[in-house]
């Protein structure tokens, strides 16, 4: 899903770029008033975890590879605000250490990694909640679905500006089906490690994830007996 430089006309990766710097400034307002003390040291761990899962690639199909991209995993953990910010991060760092996608596609990257899957899976993801039983067997579920959701539709928007402003001329229609086809079993693996690393929280600290406050937390004596709030 990185986009290389050059992959793009200059127009479009321009403007491409004004659109991610206005949503990371107005996500830098709002998660500066959402995090507090416990939800800020989650979102750095959130970034490091999300920058090493991202340096990892799994085989999907035709000698074709994916890797997590970790926007809804990071918006369900921090908020798609904070969220959207750890996966921006995460793409800086590699563009500028790495090489890992175009320090001139930056933006392309930040809008189709970061923003799209941050803000679609947590919409997703939302909806799933107020649908479904408020317990933690739910959010799991909601979060690996609503991972799954967001890389095909990332891809989506990866073909409307590849049409819209691509180096070359392809077929719209043959893009979009392979990319979409590809990124349906990429997002499957979305989902599953999404679904495990947010099990992993909220069966024991839900009241850390941002998705799951409503879930209310009590500590557990020596004991076993349960406190009362």
């Amino acid at each position: 899903m990185h986009v290389p430089d050059g992959f793009f006309n200059a127009g479009t990766s321009v403007a491409a770029g004004a659109v991610a710097a206005g949503t990371v400034t107005v996500c830098l307002k709002k998660a500066s008033a959402e995090l507090n003390d416990s939800a800020a040291p989650l979102a750095g761990l959130t970034a490091a975890f999300v920058f090493a899962l991202q340096m990892l690639n799994f085989p999907v199909a035709s000698g074709t590879s994916g890797h997590l991209l970790g926007g809804t995993l990071a918006a369900v953990l921090v908020g798609p605000w904070a969220g959207t910010l750890c996966v921006a991060l995460v793409l800086f760092v590699q563009a500028l250490l790495f090489a890992d996608g175009g320090l001139t596609a930056l933006g392309l990257n930040v809008v189709l990694i970061a923003i799209v899957p941050a803000f679609v899976g947590f919409a997703v993801f939302r909806l799933l909640r107020r649908a479904l039983p408020a317990n933690p067997g739910a959010v799991v579920g909601a979060s690996g679905f609503a991972a799954l959701v967001s890389v095909p539709t990332a891809a989506a928007v990866f073909a409307v500006l590849y049409g819209i402003g691509g180096a070359v001329d392809l077929s719209f229609g043959a893009l979009l089906g392979a990319m979409v086809g590809v990124h349906v079993l990429v997002g499957i693996g979305e989902g599953l490690i999404t679904a495990a690393v947010v099990s992993a929280i909220v069966a024991t600290r839900p009241d850390l994830i941002y998705g799951a406050t409503d879930l209310r937390y009590r500590p557990v004596t020596a004991r076993g007996a349960e406190v009362a709030p």
